[in-house]
């Protein structure tokens, strides 16, 4: 139904993985999934969404979602509200309905549960969005269609050198400028973070296991806040003075201890290499 979610639905699937097709006609189902089992492979899951701009396409919806037509198994999701709270939905965006015509909003979502009768009655899963926010129905699609893969926090930590800025994208920032710096050593002056010597010079270190084993503990807890608000991507920045030596070791501890405890973590270093 209009106003009952379809866009968030689609926005968590994609998010979980699945290739998102908006507003398909169902005649041409097959077409898409050939393509994509092209280019992707079969294993490649997809949803399509279908709304009521799709008319009189939706009386061949039934026969195309066939196992036999498309060689997949299908899945048939109806997102539903309340009239009221549609309405509502709608008046809040601001955007007539697509059956509205000249009448009333209320009249083009009475056409709309004419039109789309045969396939609530028939859809595997029906979700009622009356009562659901945004980050409860994302729980709801991500609890029917993730995987444990997919529904964990995929987290980038990322090095930097605060000479050159820091990064736009970053979502927490710590700064390594506490710990002693590497360059002020002669034989690890040109070396990088990367090196067993520079890493062993910056993280053995009270100061650094103290900030490592706090720090992950405060990653954990936002990591945790992030997952219940629907957020499934983290950027964790590192910075030193010029990203070379102190935020490269620690940001390649973060990183495994990270992977350590579950989540899907990896390294990346922004300014290595750019002096």
């Amino acid at each position: 139904m209009t106003g009952a979610g379809r866009s968030t639905a689609a926005k968590e699937l994609e998010d979980l993985g699945f290739y998102v097709v908006d507003n398909l006609p169902p005649t041409l189902l097959r077409d898409v999934v050939r393509l994509v089992d092209d280019s992707r492979g079969p294993q490649q899951p997809i949803a399509v969404v279908v709304d009521v701009r799709s008319g009189s396409f939706f009386d061949t919806l039934r026969a195309n979602l066939a196992y036999g037509v498309t060689g997949r198994r299908s899945t048939l999701v109806f997102l539903d509200a309340t009239d009221d709270v549609l309405v509502r939905r709608q008046e809040a965006a601001r955007r007539p309905h697509p059956l509205q015509g000249s009448g009333r909003l209320l009249d083009g979502l009475r056409r709309e549960r004419e039109v789309l009768a045969s396939l609530r009655s028939n859809a595997d899963l029906v979700i009622d969005t009356t009562n659901k926010n945004v980050h409860q129905l994302t729980d709801r699609i991500a609890d029917a269609f993730g995987t444990p893969e997919a529904v964990r926090l995929k987290v980038t930590v990322v090095s930097f050198g605060f000479k050159y800025g820091i990064p736009i994208d970053a979502d927490l920032v710590a700064d390594m400028r506490f710990l002693p710096n590497p360059h002020w050593v002669p034989e690890l002056r040109e070396r990088t973070g990367l090196d067993p010597d520079v890493a062993d010079y910056v993280k053995d270190r009270d100061a650094a296991v103290a900030f490592l084993d706090q720090y992950l503990a405060v990653v954990e807890t936002v990591a945790e806040g992030y997952l219940a608000e629907g957020k499934r991507f983290a950027t964790i920045a590192i910075g030193c003075t010029g990203g070379k030596h102190r935020s490269v070791a620690m940001t390649e501890e973060i990183a495994q201890r990270l992977v350590d405890h579950g989540y899907d973590a990896r390294p990346a270093h922004r300014d290595l290499g750019r002096e």
